[in-house]
């Protein structure tokens, strides 16, 4: 077994990828850097010139960084090929009720259901099941008011499938001065997640048996809607007061 001890900054390098490869998730770089005993500036610094390396000669494989984490995925030029050998159909896009409920939470969470529904104005509950079937969503914990209500946050499989090393990365939404402004804001929020979508969709992980073409949720004519002060630029920060479960 290799000394821990004495691995310089190839060795470094050739384990990380070793890590990643058998793991197939997200690894936390504080995991690596424990297991390495290097610190967590090295581990980072390492997996950028993996990362440099596999794009600088166009291998079959990426490493991409979401946010406190590691991760080997195939290239997307490749994903014809994966599909045909695997016999996988090619992901459905989301439909524009999802990218509105993708967008709200991207944007505002951890948020509750009834936070989402506030904004757009229709029932959510279809939707948000959908968006955690396809692991881009997930419960963070629970609101600490009357009924305790849950919170959703995106997942390290949202920011993969578009693009982002983390949330920060969003573009910005226009400052806004009333419900019309908030509702474009929204909305260039909801084409922003669609462009990301079509130019990485080829990044995808095989889908599951959710299919989003076929949203039958109530959409209210597919517009995001009661796009009240309230809604959009209210007070939040009962928001924060997050009880894990």
């Amino acid at each position: 077994m290799m000394s821990l001890e004495h691995m310089d900054s190839h060795e470094v390098e050739s384990a990380i990828e070793a890590i990643l490869f058998v793991s197939g998730e997200p690894v936390k770089i504080s995991r690596i850097a424990d297991v390495l005993g290097v610190a967590e500036n090295e581990v980072e610094l390492a997996g950028d010139r993996l990362r440099d390396h596999y794009s600088y000669v166009r291998r079959g494989i990426r490493l991409v960084r979401l946010e406190d984490t590691l991760q080997l995925c195939s290239s997307p030029e490749y994903a014809d090929y994966i599909r045909r050998a695997l016999e996988t159909r090619k992901p459905p896009q989301l439909s524009q009720p999802a990218l509105e409920v993708l967008s709200i939470i991207a944007y505002f969470g951890p948020v509750t259901k009834a936070y989402i529904e506030q904004i757009r104005g229709v029932d959510s509950s279809y939707t948000v099941s959908l968006l955690q079937d396809r692991e881009l969503v997930e419960p963070c914990g629970r609101l600490a008011a009357p009924g305790r209500p849950m919170l959703f946050k995106t997942t390290h499989v949202f920011l993969r499938t578009f693009g982002l090393e983390s949330l920060k990365e969003l573009p910005e939404l226009p400052q806004v001065e009333g419900a019309e402004d908030e509702k474009e804001g929204i909305q260039n929020a909801i084409m922003e997640l669609k462009a990301r979508e079509t130019e990485l969709a080829a990044e995808l992980e095989t889908p599951k048996e959710a299919d989003f073409a076929n949203d039958t949720e109530p959409q209210d004519g597919d517009n995001v809607t009661d796009l009240s002060d309230a809604a959009l630029t209210g007070d939040t920060a009962d928001m924060q007061e997050i009880t894990e479960q």
